[in-house]
């Protein structure tokens, strides 16, 4: 995969052949994601109140394309500014444009690829001026790119809660590295020092990731991966989701009023736990990283288990620090991406089995980091100290606050290049459609602090 990591970010035409290449992939993930695999009746359907119809997606990211690379890179005039209002984020909510005059599936598609072919035409012309952060490394394309593939993760989700025939089959492509020496089992010892979060020289990395900035972290132990099916459905035979000792007040008060009492999706038929996954019916893998639960849940297994939720600099520095080198990685194996050290891009449509992935581990050995699974923190969503809001504050601004809490690295429908060590996910503390899972942690010297 070519990526900004194997460019000279000064070399304009080598990353421009880059953002070309990435702009077609990015396109084709969302084709296949929606007119090439589902009928009209079911691009413009709205499956959840949580989701928009897909046809909105699709239009959508083809006029936030036009917005940013061709009014603004570019300087072009507005292509259809009738519609900037309809796909505006900001100004309906998901739970009504299903009834909004949006662009019919053929009209979306027409509209986009027009956008996109004006975007690579114009792509020669434009200069990436290092004075101007907006086209400085080439942001404004990056930003572009990965926020369609954040919407193509969107979508993913949206398949999920679909009813009907499956319309996704998992991916022929590389198959999920086998798990090899010890799988799961056990915590890693973070030693207590400082570290540096966030970043400040990564050409594509969004304004809540920066700056980077010095954290001194208390010693604490975290679990060299995720929470596996086994290990939740364990929480669960001892009346997990009984027992309100576990549970935050909110999340108790949560769990009381929706009756949920196991991961979305799941289902208890005669004697054994299923799964619906994009439409088919299969047992509940007792490997895998558990995923579909909410951070409410989350917490609660992190104190029946005696442990807890990592904060989110904890994650973090169990992630990208190196403690030899005094280097915060841009991925927990190194500062380059590369193919087979971690379940992300859909190479499949699920996670891994514990043990995976060894090759991808950070240096102090913690594994699965990135890919699998969005990892819940302890972490109310906020600004780092010295936060310059950049393009704009409803990316992140808008969000700070004790309502969201933070996830971090990505999923298996997480785009590698949408996806980084530094890269910051946030939600309400209900959400369980996104495909989420975590890992607990413990402060060194603290035994049963969850009990």
């Amino acid at each position: 995969m070519s990526s900004p990591d194997t460019v000279d970010r000064h070399d304009e035409d080598a990353l421009k052949e880059v953002i070309a290449e990435q702009l077609g992939a990015s396109r084709e993930r969302s084709l296949g994601l929606t007119t090439e695999v589902l009928a009209e009746a079911d691009l413009v359907a709205q499956v959840s109140p949580l989701m928009s119809p897909l046809v909105w997606d699709l239009a959508h990211i083809g006029n936030y394309e036009e917005l940013w690379l061709l009014r603004g890179a570019a300087g072009a005039d507005p292509m259809r500014p009738e519609i900037d209002t309809l796909y505006d984020a900001f100004e309906h909510p998901r739970a009504t444009r299903p009834s909004l005059p949006l662009l019919p599936p053929g009209e979306a598609r027409s509209y986009i690829a027009t956008v996109r072919a004006k975007v690579l035409d114009s792509l020669a012309s434009v200069r990436f001026d290092t004075a101007d952060p907006l086209t400085s490394g080439g942001f404004v394309y990056g930003m572009v790119v990965q926020h369609e593939h954040m919407h193509d993760e969107t979508m993913l989700a949206t398949h999920q809660l679909r009813k009907g025939a499956p319309a996704l089959l998992d991916p022929p492509g590389l198959p999920l590295e086998k798990p090899g020496g010890a799988a799961g089992a056990g915590e890693i010892l973070i030693q207590a020092g400082p570290f540096h979060m966030g970043t400040s020289d990564d050409p594509w990395a969004y304004d809540n990731e920066r700056p980077v900035h010095l954290v001194d972290v208390p010693a604490y132990y975290i679990d060299a991966e995720p929470v596996t099916n086994a290990g939740y459905l364990a929480f669960m035979e001892a009346g997990g989701y009984d027992d309100p000792r576990w549970w935050d007040p909110a999340g108790w008060e949560w769990r009381t009023k929706s009756g949920k009492s196991a991961p979305a999706f799941w289902t208890r038929e005669g004697g054994r736990w299923l799964r619906r996954r994009f439409g088919r019916t299969e047992p509940v893998p007792p490997g895998e990283s558990v995923q579909h639960v909410c951070w409410y849940e989350a917490d609660a297994y992190a104190r029946w288990a005696g442990k807890r939720l990592p904060t989110e600099a904890e994650w973090e520095k169990a992630a990208r620090w190196d403690p030899v080198t005094e280097h915060s990685r841009r991925y927990p194996w190194g500062d380059v991406y590369e193919e087979g050290r971690a379940n992300l891009g859909q190479q499949t449509l699920h996670p891994s089995e514990a043990g995976s992935y060894a090759s991808g581990a950070s240096a102090y050995g913690v594994r699965r980091m990135l890919g699998d699974v969005w990892e819940w923190t302890s972490s109310d969503f906020h600004g780092y100290p010295g936060f310059r809001s950049f393009p704009y504050k409803e990316y992140s601004e808008v969000f700070f606050g004790p309502e969201y809490k933070v996830l971090r690295g990505g999923s298996w429908a997480t785009h590698p290049l949408a996806i980084r060590g530094s890269f910051r996910n946030w939600d309400y503390p209900i959400r369980r459609q996104i495909f989420s899972g975590f890992r607990c942690a413990r402060s060194a010297g603290n035994e049963g602090e969850g009990r």
